[in-house]
């Protein structure tokens, strides 16, 4: 009795006796480890490759020969917030890559679900043979080597800021987005784009297949909270 402590607890209708051990911490320590690590199927070896998935599928802009020309492109992400970049892997054989190293301007238009056949087809076909230039209504804003898309949800212009030559096969530019333009039937009564008005499409390598993102899951930075006091110690 003297190493352990008993707690009674009354609550209306029943007695409930817990025995709480002085090793508790230690106790509850290891069942968290056990519980984290213990796999609820079996996991087996399988393919090597960058199975991250989906991807948002964007369209890369530039001026190319003195034209507008547009590449669908989905490996690209966020490389900083302040200020903002964006980072992307261009294939040396893009027309638009030219485009991109002449002028150090580029845009990145996010297409609509609507937009998905036109999408394709610029990754389907090369500027080098045919004629980009006026499948889209397009306009400019500050940068003039930077072509937006007047029916995308979101449009941004970039400056390049640094090239890495990736070996004998892409390009990896990282831009500065200088300037932003969304539709306004895309946006909240706040002025900020409501993603589930986009209608953004993403692209899953695995099946090689677009999908069109669906409903809310979940807060994020918030829905995870509830977890801290039951894992913390």
């Amino acid at each position: 009795m003297a190493a352990e402590s008993h707690l009674f607890r009354y609550d209306k209708t029943f007695w409930h006796f817990n025995r709480i051990s002085t090793n508790f911490k230690e106790k509850k320590k290891k069942k968290v480890k056990k519980r984290f690590n213990k796999p609820m199927v079996k996991n087996v070896k399988i393919r090597t490759y960058p199975y991250i998935y989906p991807k948002p599928i964007s369209l890369i802009g530039a001026i190319v020969d003195g034209k507008p020309n547009f590449f669908a492109l989905a490996d690209i992400t966020n490389s900083d917030y302040n200020p903002p970049r964006i980072t992307i892997s261009c294939a040396k054989n893009h027309y638009t890559a030219v485009g991109i190293k002449d002028h150090s301007e580029f845009s990145v238009s996010m297409p609509s679900e609507e937009m998905l056949k036109i999408t394709d087809y610029c990754g389907l076909v090369s500027g080098k043979k045919w004629n980009k230039s006026d499948i889209f209504d397009v306009y400019y804003g500050e940068l003039d080597n930077a072509p937006l898309i007047n029916n995308a949800p979101i449009s941004m212009g970039c400056k390049l800021v640094k090239t890495i030559d990736f070996g004998d096969t892409h390009y990896i530019f990282i831009g500065e987005i200088i300037e932003c333009y969304a539709r306004e039937d895309c946006l909240t009564e706040k002025n900020k784009p409501d993603f589930l008005k986009m209608r953004a499409i993403v692209w899953s390598s695995i099946d090689n297949m677009y999908y069109k993102v669906g409903h809310a899951v979940g807060k994020a930075y918030k829905i995870g909270r509830e977890l801290k006091k039951k894992y913390q110690l």
